[in-house]
């Protein structure tokens, strides 16, 4: 099927973006194009007009300012995986990018549309609600910051205003924690059936975000047991209190195993 007819502008920069957004408030952004491309041509998403951000290069960006690490909207989920600094300051971060789609999807699909358009099943918001990530959220208003664990509503929900551009995404150092990462999926690329990060402190303290279960990210704080019996009844309790969408005793179990295989990962010290 082919999109209906819209009106398409490309902008270079920022400011260009914003002031465009602020006078098209219907528009939509068109970045890696890979949730919407495919939502207009079902026609399951109308939009009249189109602003396409790829012409922004400062939105396509890796760095570490002040012991954060600090990524730009526009990467793409195989820059995620690959990028050196990525791998060396957010390991799990770019083991779940890996985990996106396919290659081609990877190759196209950016950091800030996985964000914004906050598909329950998604890998990279639960990530970023584990990781305690920053949004920074940029309008002709100013610049405004919203933390990834405000930001996510619900289904397909986010905090995010229609006159609103995510230009960065910042990420503090683990400082000692561990992470770990699973997930499972029928075939490889598909959505997750469920997934989670683990975060295992220093002390027993740690926690658990869930996706693919209900309508966004879950993030349970856990007290983690060296025993497998004690850890297994605590990850059951949290679990417990997550609402599943469908197929829930089958998610349920597949949400605990999930749970205990990320666990292993990060006392394993593999993301």
């Amino acid at each position: 099927m082919k999109p209906a007819v819209f009106s398409y502008h490309k902008s270079t920069s920022v400011e260009e973006a914003v002031e465009w957004l602020e006078q098209h408030p219907e528009g939509k952004i068109l970045a890696g194009g890979q949730s919407l491309i495919p939502l207009m041509n079902f026609r399951l998403s109308r939009p009249e007009e189109l602003l396409d951000i790829t012409g922004i290069p400062q939105l396509d960006t890796v760095s570490q300012t002040d012991g954060r690490l600090v990524l730009g909207g526009l990467i793409r989920h195989q820059a995620l995986a690959e990028h050196e600094q990525v791998r060396r300051a957010a390991p799990v971060l770019a083991e779940a990018a890996s985990h996106v789609g396919h290659w081609a999807i990877r190759n196209r699909g950016t950091l800030g549309g996985s964000l914004v358009h906050a598909d329950p099943a998604a890998e990279l918001p639960a990530a970023m609600v584990a990781l305690d990530a920053t949004f920074e959220l940029v309008s002709r208003a100013g610049v405004r910051e919203v933390p990834a664990r405000d930001f996510y509503l619900g289904f397909l929900t986010t905090d995010i205003m229609q006159t609103e551009l995510l230009t960065r995404v910042s990420i503090p150092s683990a400082d000692g924690t561990a992470f770990g990462f699973a997930e499972v999926a029928r075939r490889p690329g598909d959505f997750a059936l469920a997934g989670c990060f683990v975060e295992v402190g220093q002390d027993t303290s740690g926690a658990i975000t869930w996706f693919g279960i209900s309508g966004g990210p879950e993030r349970r704080e856990i007290t983690w047991s060296s025993d497998a019996q004690e850890r297994a009844e605590a990850i059951l309790e949290q679990l417990d209190t997550v609402d599943i969408l469908d197929e829930e005793a089958y998610r349920h179990h597949v949400a605990q195993v999930v749970a205990e295989e990320a666990y292993r990962k990060a006392v394993r010290g593999i993301a």
